[in-house]
């Protein structure tokens, strides 16, 4: 495995080519995926605009706006790291509002939230319709590992110490999670592209042999 220093801006321009050079014309779903520590949806929304720039329409759904209900988030526990490892993320309206519209031959017709934690009740939010060729950029935590379909995957990757170190100390509790995540589903292996970015401000591209 060989780590290339790059910038901030070289790496959105990377990405962005990397997912506006995906063929044909059908939409694109991409998931830039990392613990909240590694800010995915600052990655997220840094891409918006250099992909538009290459002629793709784009919507950003955050991950967070398909989390469950409290009563299933916290069934165990409000900081019980199986539980947030494998029960907050609603993966089944994920698929049926997001991911499965833009199918091949799919409506294109998108959810961009179901599901509000501050007020723990439904968003209410429209329907979009994306036209073909149009980008769904998904970002959040724990995304890799579920089947969800994607044509581009990012995973941005933090050694344990850095990760640690970044995570407030109130959320040290989900660390096990992330352990078990690079265990179980080794994103740094499966992603198409990975960053580590122990230092934000200092990415670098891992290169797999």
């Amino acid at each position: 495995m060989n780590v290339r220093p790059v910038s901030p801006s070289a790496l959105v321009d990377l990405l962005a080519d990397r997912i506006a050079g995906v063929p044909g014309d059908s939409w694109v779903r991409a998931a830039i995926d990392g613990a909240p520590a590694t800010r995915p949806d600052d990655l997220a929304d840094a891409l918006v605009g250099p992909l538009r720039l290459r002629g793709r329409e784009v919507l950003r759904v955050p991950a967070a706006g398909f989390l469950r209900p409290a009563s299933l988030r916290f069934e165990h526990g409000r900081t019980d790291p199986d539980s947030y490892y494998s029960g907050w993320l609603d993966h089944g309206g994920l698929t049926r509002e997001v991911l499965a519209p833009l199918d091949p031959g799919g409506t294109g017709k998108v959810l961009p939230s179901l599901w509000d934690t501050a007020t723990d009740r439904a968003t209410r939010a429209p329907y979009v319709t994306l036209p073909p060729g149009a980008v769904l950029l998904l970002s959040g935590t724990l995304l890799l590992g579920h089947w969800l379909p994607f044509e581009v995957t990012a995973h941005l990757w933090m050694s344990p110490a850095a990760l640690a170190r970044r995570t407030p100390p109130e959320e040290h509790w989900t660390l096990p999670a992330f352990a078990r995540y690079e265990e179980e589903v080794a994103p740094a292996d499966t992603a198409d592209l990975v960053v580590r970015v122990d230092d934000p401000r200092h990415p670098a591209l891992i290169v797999r042999s």
